[in-house]
């Protein structure tokens, strides 16, 4: 999506407008008109996974949804698609909200990137009738990529770096660091484009989670009585007290702390087991040394040395392993696609470490 990652994270990163063009397939693999038509037509999809703008306001849900029952149970928020298409030919922009948690091409993508960057991110997609505008000029709190997937639609892009006016059609992405004013109408067609928000980490984050850290250790007494007419009584304790915290937060291991942050980040993920139910069918029929496995894609495998085990660091979960598995662990976190003969195990052994990686969600069954 950026080029270049590398350039991209040392030039680029928080800084400046970037536009990069890349295969003009790309988005509608992710995200096509008739994905889009599927969602809002044919499944049960209810708000807030869809929100709706016009002329700059965001519509009450109530103008496109309905209510409905399952299993004897009432539901609401079901969106209507008889209503939201009258709105939508009325003028209207469709958005749909999180697609990283219901759509697993969208949630590949964002997996990916988040390894990638570091950073928590998110997706939500714009359905905009041709000539029409969303929203007016504004600017977001975070970080975004911009891609277009169907149709084209004519960017505003103010502010240093900004290349004004940026035609966005399949295959172009747009980089816009946080605050940068925006605006965009749809061309002579339906337009559709995904834009993924990065819900950035801060310096005043990890400082401030560091910081809290060393202050609850900080006894939680009674400041002394008296000290509005005597400050004294105050000012003196406060100042021993601050220079003991100043202490604590100088003997702060930088190197261990940003382990723990990268070891947070890989283990904190949404869980990705999609076709999990088909990998132990799989596994119920057997695996042989021959089958072949593959990553499952935008999930981590950080491999941590911990005394005489290991800590696989997995997205959402740590695994613990025997450290003696370290050569064909490092071969399974390196390798996108591989069988158990692929390890340096004995059959056996490979087998069964394979097995229980693709019960963990690490390695799919090959389909």
């Amino acid at each position: 999506m950026t080029g270049d990652a590398q350039t991209f994270i040392d030039k680029v990163w928080a800084s400046s407008v970037h536009v990069h063009r890349t295969d003009p397939g790309l988005g509608e693999s992710v995200l096509s008109l008739a994905d889009v038509d599927h969602l809002l037509t044919e499944t049960a999809i209810r708000t807030p996974a869809v929100r709706v703008a016009h002329d700059g306001s965001v519509l009450a849900e109530s103008r496109f949804t309905r209510g409905g029952s399952l299993a004897g149970k009432p539901l609401t928020g079901l969106v209507d698609p008889v209503k939201l298409m009258q709105l939508h030919d009325a003028g209207a922009t469709i958005v749909l909200q999180g697609l990283q948690r219901y759509w697993t091409p969208v949630s590949d993508l964002v997996a990916e990137l988040e390894l990638e960057l570091g950073h928590p991110c998110q997706a939500n997609a714009y359905l905009t009738p041709p000539g029409a505008q969303g929203f007016a000029v504004h600017s977001d709190s975070h970080d975004v990529f911009v891609m277009q997937t169907h149709g084209t639609k004519l960017w505003e892009i103010h502010g240093e770096g900004g290349p004004g006016e940026l035609l966005l059609e399949p295959g172009v992405v747009a980089y816009l660091p946080t605050g940068t004013p925006h605006a965009a109408r749809a061309q002579q067609a339906v337009s559709l484009h995904l834009t993924i928000g990065i819900n950035q980490l801060t310096w005043r984050h990890l400082l401030s989670r560091l910081i809290d850290e060393v202050i609850a250790d900080v006894p939680d007494e009674h400041l002394p009585a008296g000290y509005l007419a005597d400050p004294d009584l105050l000012s003196a304790e406060l100042a021993e007290r601050l220079a003991a915290v100043a202490d604590d937060v100088r003997r702060l291991d930088a190197p261990a702390a940003t382990r723990a942050q990268a070891e947070q980040f890989l283990s904190g993920r949404p869980p990705r087991v999609a076709g999990a139910l088909l990998d132990r069918e799989a596994l119920a029929r057997g695996l042989s040394a021959d089958t072949v496995l593959r990553r499952r894609a935008g999930h981590p495998c950080e491999v941590v040395p911990d005394g005489e085990s290991l800590r696989l660091l997995l997205g959402d979960r740590v695994l613990r392993v025997p450290a003696r598995l370290r050569e064909a662990v490092d071969v399974v976190a390196s390798t996108p696609r591989l069988a158990p003969r692929d390890l340096p195990l004995d059959p056996e052994s490979a087998l069964v470490l394979c097995r229980r990686l693709v019960r963990e969600g690490l390695l799919e069954v090959g389909r």
